[in-house]
């Protein structure tokens, strides 16, 4: 290509394959996060430990691209190498998760690949931009296209990827764009370039079509070998993967591939985590709900007809969608969330507390597990604090806490947290229960009920139609062996969080 036309397609094309691949960069960094934080747990431990690793191998990449002779040659087969590494990157780590469990050294290590790979590009497009005589292209021109590329790709990842593409499929799609640079860049230089390179292009591009179109495919017999039963629901969302599995009757829920409830113990659960509460109120007219998305905890509100109104709080819209609209899931909540009384909402927990002027008899706080400083907070003496102002004098708030057992101390600090909330409603500390049943999906599960005014001794009248729940259930619950008593532990607060750390160190004991 030596015509003047020609010429000045080259560093026109080398800034178009700047963002292209500052794009893809960032879309495997955002992939790799997401997935350790989906199959690793703690999202926020998970994202700063891919994006330390991602950039210290960029840095490396960058060192190294010195190394490389002929710098035309070497964009090129860093692209291959890139898309074939960064398209196999999430059905890698799918696989490997099913069949061996363990993918913390794997997923580090393809990371580290791809940035020590993305780490190359610009420099090797610096120097061929000098090499081809663009003095018009300054480097800092590539750095603002680079940096262009990567807002892109920090956009387009939840707003239009996740809703739309599962991580498999979208791995591959970005390693195919990789190749597709990789094509351009030896038709633009074809001149420069050995021949036989278009062979090694195209073995890779066919793979990874190859690949793009059975993609679906890999995600079913992942799906298979990561869940027992038949999938009949299997959706990412903005805010997290749902799974919905079925065998003959029973039915489950997973969130980010952790179990949410079975139908053959759920009830053992939601009756735990709302009767007590409810039958020891005496008025429940207005109930909030925060979290329980499934409608099984309205389930079990409804059976009291003295309420009158329930708000249901939940951050993901599509959970309660399904929930309402999917027959044989509205069937598992008795359709308690197409209930006239019943209010949802898709909103943030915390915000919705600050902002809402209602007070509520009954706040049930049925939240995913601290295991993140984001999840934290909504276990922390400021949360507390606001649920409390929302609470009326007589009333009551519950929350579930975890696993005595498994995360003792986690649990024990959620009590200490609300023993040291200030009551709003008297000079006198809060009125806590903790309590605690065991649930065969989740092992020995613990919750806590918090009142501003500590209510007589009285025998607690439950519904007749409870399959768990009783009197003498409800009095045996409060009995604590003494292998997950009561532990000395801080209380959890936004600005230290030591709830995180007992949870994590607490679990890790038990499945690390």
């Amino acid at each position: 290509m030596t015509s003047t036309g020609a010429s000045d397609l080259r560093p026109i094309w080398l800034l178009l394959a700047t963002f292209l691949v500052a794009v893809s960069s960032l879309i495997y960094e955002l992939i790799a996060a997401t997935l350790s934080s989906y199959l690793l747990g703690d999202s926020i431990r998970q994202f700063s430990f891919v994006i330390g690793v991602f950039l210290s191998a960029m840095g490396l990449g960058v060192w190294l691209s010195r190394f490389v002779g002929s710098a035309v040659l070497g964009f090129v087969w860093v692209q291959i190498a890139i898309g074939l590494i960064g398209g196999a990157l999430a059905p890698t780590l799918f696989f490997a998760y099913a069949y061996l469990g363990d993918i913390a050294f794997l997923l580090y290590g393809l990371l580290g690949m791809i940035g020590l790979l993305s780490g190359m590009e610009i420099p090797l497009i610096a120097r061929v931009l000098k090499d081809i005589g663009a003095a018009s292209f300054r480097f800092e021109n590539v750095l603002s296209v680079d940096y262009v590329g990567a807002l892109v790709a920090s956009l387009a990842f939840p707003i239009l990827i996740i809703p739309h593409f599962s991580l498999t499929s979208a791995s591959i799609i970005f390693g195919c764009l990789n190749l597709g640079v990789a094509g351009g860049s030896i038709w633009v230089f074809r001149d420069k370039l050995p021949v036989k390179i278009w062979l090694g292009w195209g073995g890779a591009f066919a793979l990874s079509l190859v690949a793009l179109v059975n993609s679906e495919r890999m995600v079913s017999v992942v799906d298979a070998a990561m869940f027992e039963d038949d999938i009949i629901i299997n959706e990412t969302t903005a805010y997290q993967n749902i799974v919905v599995t079925r065998f003959r009757d029973r039915t489950r829920l997973f969130l980010n591939h952790s179990i949410q409830f079975d139908t053959l113990d759920e009830h053992r659960y939601h009756e735990s985590l709302v009767h007590p509460a409810m039958a020891s109120t005496p008025r429940r007219a207005k109930v909030l709900i925060l979290g329980g998305g499934d409608g099984m905890a309205a389930r079990e509100v409804l059976k009291y007809p003295d309420v009158e109104s329930i708000t249901l709080v939940d951050l993901d819209p599509r959970i309660t969608d399904l929930f309402r609209t999917h027959s044989d899931l509205t069937a598992l909540n008795s359709g308690s969330l197409l209930d006239p009384r019943v209010t949802v909402l898709a909103d943030d927990a915390w915000l919705y507390a600050e902002a809402t002027p209602n007070v509520f008899d009954v706040i049930i706080v049925d939240l995913p597990d601290p295991k993140s400083v984001t999840l934290s907070k909504l276990y922390s003496l400021e949360f507390y604090a606001i649920l409390l102002e929302r609470l009326s004098p007589h009333g009551a708030m519950v929350t579930q806490a975890g696993s005595p057992m498994f995360a003792r101390d986690a649990y024990w600090s959620v009590v200490e947290t609300l023993e040291a909330t200030r009551n709003p409603a008297a000079p006198d500390p809060l009125s806590v229960t903790p309590y605690h049943t065991y649930v065969p999906s989740f092992g020995d599960w613990g919750f806590v009920i918090a009142r501003p005014l500590a209510l007589a001794q009285k025998e607690v009248s439950f519904p007749p139609d409870l399959e768990y729940m009783q009197p003498d259930t409800w009095e045996s619950s409060q009995v604590f062996a003494r292998d997950v008593d009561r532990t000395d532990v801080e209380a959890n607060s936004i600005r230290s969080h030591p709830l995180v750390a007992y949870y994590q160190q607490g679990w890790d004991v038990w499945f690390r």
